[in-house]
């Protein structure tokens, strides 16, 4: 296998992963299971918190890089608005099935943020690297300060379970850029590293292992810095204002927050790349690595399908943390068969065939 197509597996093998965290902490959350159960199992479970997500917005940023990377290297006009219009149609596609799942009852969606992430990069196909970082920094930047001179609790009810006048323009825009669960400030900082990074050679074998030193450590020092920070601020500005400014859980998501989830999916891809090289062969890598290839599909049907069994059943606000994971862990499992069986008949999942037919 060339290492150009390692590359692109490992970045499917690391989705999987991606959505196999998503689905534990959405079964989580749905059940209402934040509480309870084991202290281990409530420490792996917070471990997957806000981090699962933010390494499927990074592959999302790689992803697009490395699809439009052909129209920035040549800049020729027709390549450029081809990707343009593409983007626009995923964008679009995207936000309406965002939409759906939104009216489903599904609060916690996260492809309606997607859609916006498409249109700001199809605006950025021809940007230099240079200005990419720049606004990833004004985007990190002005998301610190959003928390501190807005209302980060405006339209939640006390439980973060609800949100009134969602539905409204005001409520809508206000969830959608601020403080919804994958708000464009800060969530866009993932998807503009990630855009980065696939402009890069970080990925290849020879950047391999520093790749992965500096992102573990800059993971640990980010929570090393948060934990003191809200440690020596406590006195002056109470426990509860200090973690709300200084804390690495995605609700509010801090600046550090941000640089911490940064590296700890960059370190996730990392190792990914070492696994599928090593074990390239192994009958489990590669079904995990179909598994990955049908991420969009597997993120709606967890929703549709996972969630809609357990509603049926009277389970969905009735299971415990332990539940919660198993059942999680049992639908991935589900997920992977169905992959390599689907992955026989088609190359495409079949959510991701009805976005290339549109798109």
């Amino acid at each position: 296998m060339s290492q150009s197509k390692k590359r692109i597996t490992a970045l499917d093998f690391a989705r999987a992963l991606a959505i196999f965290g998503m689905i534990i902490v959405n079964y989580k959350l749905a059940m209402q299971a934040e509480n309870g159960g084991p202290a281990w199992l409530q420490s792996i479970a917070g471990l997957l918190e806000g981090r699962s997500s933010a390494l499927f917005v990074v592959l999302a940023g790689i992803g697009v890089s490395l699809m439009t990377s052909k129209a920035r290297t040549s800049m020729n006009e027709e390549l450029i608005r081809q990707s343009r219009n593409s983007l626009y149609r995923r964008a679009a596609f995207l936000f309406i099935a965002g939409v759906l799942l939104l009216l489903m009852g599904w609060s916690a969606d996260i492809l309606h943020y997607y859609a916006v992430f498409m249109l700001v990069a199809a605006v950025l196909i021809t940007v230099s690297d240079n200005k990419i970082l720049g606004l990833f920094s004004i985007v990190l930047l002005a998301s610190q300060i959003f928390l501190v001179i807005f209302n980060y609790g405006n339209g939640w009810n006390s439980s973060f379970r609800e949100y009134s006048g969602f539905w409204t323009i005001e409520g809508f825009t206000r969830n959608l850029l601020f403080n919804g669960f994958h708000p464009v400030f800060p969530w866009l900082c993932f998807f503009l590293i990630g855009l980065w990074i696939g402009r890069k050679r970080w990925l290849d074998k020879e950047n391999r292992s520093k790749v992965l030193l500096y992102s573990l450590s800059g993971t640990v020092v980010f929570e090393t810095l948060s934990f003191f920070l809200i440690q020596w601020t406590s006195a002056e500005l109470n426990v509860g204002v200090a973690k709300y400014l200084f804390g690495t859980k995605p609700m509010p998501p801090t600046m550090l927050y941000v640089l911490s989830g940064i590296c700890s999916s960059v370190a996730v891809i990392a190792i990914c790349l070492y696994v599928v090289d090593k074990f390239e062969n192994s009958p489990l890598t590669q079904a995990v690595i179909n598994t990955g290839q049908l991420s969009l599909s597997h993120y709606i049907g967890h929703i549709v399908i996972g969630l809609g069994l357990l509603q049926a059943l009277g389970y969905l606000e009735n299971g415990g943390l332990s539940f919660a994971m198993a059942y999680g862990t049992a639908y991935f499992i589900v997920a992977i068969v169905f992959s390599n069986l689907w992955i026989k008949w088609k190359t495409r999942g079949p959510i991701e065939l009805i976005m290339r037919k549109v798109c």
